[in-house]
């Protein structure tokens, strides 16, 4: 089954092993789960990527439950992807939200009445659902009350993290994020 009925996730490769076993790709994968991943806790890992974006994408402001809407969206970002990268932009979605989540976050932990932040390694599930909130986000952003389209701030932001472009928000963020953790340790 392809995505969208035009690219193949099976030629897609991950390259983080660390996040390989949370990023579905599965070609037998329903794109539209109807909310199956939230009766457990690690079920949305067998998620496909494309839905999980695409459940970020419609979270805020006009998209707000509108999945048809968001699909679309992400399905127009597929292909100006394509049409820039001459990639499957499945590969350019799994190198930007490997190159997008943090390594290392900050959590406060309180000692007596003082609470004091601590610097702790991200979960492999965390890295995956915050590299696609950056990106959904940094889509967001970059197309609120400005003339360029969603989609194209959607290309422009999964090819930025691709390429590890610090302009990219999902990229700059991830290293403020990482900035604070490696300040605390």
């Amino acid at each position: 089954m392809k995505v969208f009925g035009k690219w193949d996730p099976a030629e897609v490769e991950i390259a983080d092993p660390s996040i390989k076993g949370y990023m579905s790709l599965a070609p037998k994968a329903v794109m539209h789960s109807g909310g199956r991943h939230a009766k457990q806790q690690f079920k949305k890992s067998e998620q496909h990527i494309v839905e999980r974006l695409v459940n970020k994408m419609m979270r805020k402001e006009k998209n707000t439950g509108k999945k048809l809407k968001a699909y679309g969206i992400v399905e127009g970002a597929f292909d100006i992807i394509a049409k820039r990268t001459k990639e499957n932009p499945l590969s350019v979605l799994a190198k930007a939200i490997a190159n997008a989540g943090p390594r290392e976050e900050v959590v406060r932990l309180k000692y007596g009445g003082i609470t004091v932040p601590k610097a702790v390694d991200t979960a492999p599930q965390r890295r995956v659902d915050a590299a696609l909130m950056f990106i959904a986000k940094g889509a967001r952003e970059a197309s609120f009350k400005k003339t360029k389209s969603v989609e194209a701030a959607l290309a422009d932001e999964i090819i930025a993290a691709a390429n590890h472009d610090v302009k990219s928000y999902a990229i700059n963020h991830k290293d403020s994020v990482e900035r604070v953790a490696k300040a605390a340790r």
